[in-house]
């Protein structure tokens, strides 16, 4: 794909085309050619959509919480973007529930589009596709984005770099809370969901969230520990100026809670304009997808080398008869 070709592509994606925006994101997903002037272009029209992150161990309901959830912003007139991140398939490397169809009511809808994605191995189960997939979403138009993370023992704390908001669900009655706490989940929370509330051990549960937010509280831990200048909260999940994670209870499969759980994620993004605390996150955002791309460019670079050079076989082989060592193979590969 030449530039002119890539430029026609990104037009169609900024005029709102449903297919432009689903080619345009195979396109950086595969690293075809001319994918990069693609995601910069989309990039350069991007930073207006609310992202929010939805996390948490497997089994939690966090599919059909999304859908619950995606319904209530079609309700209100947002557009939405959902981006869900699924296994990897160890023959294919491609999702292994692919392009999975939501049983929904806003499966047909044009003002909701859907994509699954390949975690690919990557730390915290998202590709480095997923950033270039929300920049696609954001540039063509939709409110709200949503990151549905693939739950499958991948470290997810990643997802804190891709969206403004995260939500952790958990679920009663099954231990769910305390394996995710040794997995660091909950730390990242900006709003804890119970789902399944309507099973018994909910009161347990949240209790146990609410002795975790208040030890979050007294110790200033977690990913966020910013004061705004303004004390005065406009709502009780605002205490001294600084955001305390509320706990909200949902059955997404009725829907119930979830009105709740929309207008707590208002709030936290609201706190976040109004504290700066959203431009910090951007600029470290922004730091981390940087310096990834150092990375992937030093790689490939390296990649290229080495493969014009023998591959990587003949230096194991050199290193092997004595001839040199692994350090010094390095060097050769990254010096000029």
């Amino acid at each position: 794909m030449n530039d002119t070709e890539a430029e026609e592509l990104v037009e169609r994606v900024l005029a709102g085309e449903q297919r432009a925006l689903a080619r345009a994101i195979t396109k950086i997903e595969d690293r075809r050619q001319g994918y990069r002037r693609i995601a910069s272009r989309l990039h350069e029209e991007a930073g207006d959509a609310d992202v929010v992150g939805v996390t948490g161990a497997p089994g939690t309901g966090k599919s059909t919480l999304v859908d619950s959830a995606t319904d209530v912003y079609r309700e209100r007139g947002d557009t939405v973007g959902v981006v869900a991140v699924d296994p990897s398939s160890p023959y294919s490397g491609g999702a292994v529930l692919g392009d999975r169809i939501r049983l929904s009511s806003s499966v047909d809808d044009p003002g909701v589009f859907y994509r699954s994605m390949s975690a690919r191995g990557s730390l915290g189960g998202l590709s480095t596709a997923v950033w270039d997939a929300v920049q696609a979403l954001d540039a063509s138009g939709k409110d709200v984005i949503l990151i549905e993370t693939v739950g499958a023992g991948q470290n997810e704390v990643d997802v804190v770099g891709y969206a403004d908001t995260v939500a952790v669900v958990t679920q009663p009655g099954s231990g769910d809370t305390v394996q995710t706490l040794k997995a660091g989940i909950l730390e990242i929370a900006d709003v804890y969901v119970v789902n399944k509330a309507d099973r018994s051990g909910v009161d347990r549960t949240v209790k146990q969230l609410e002795q975790i937010v208040e030890g979050r509280r007294q110790t200033g831990s977690g990913h966020q520990g910013f004061i705004d200048d303004d004390p005065s909260p406009e709502s009780d999940r605002v205490e001294d100026g600084g955001w305390t994670p509320p706990v909200v209870e949902t059955v997404a499969t009725t829907g119930e809670g979830v009105d709740e759980l929309v207008e707590t994620v208002d709030d936290h993004l609201e706190w976040l304009d109004r504290s700066g605390t959203r431009r910090i996150k951007r600029v470290q955002r922004y730091s981390e997808k940087i310096r990834d791309l150092v990375r992937q460019e030093l790689a490939t670079e390296v990649s290229d080398k080495m493969h014009a050079e023998g591959g990587l076989e003949a230096y194991a082989q050199e290193v092997a008869d004595g001839e040199t060592d692994p350090y010094t193979v390095v060097e050769s590969l990254v010096d000029d």
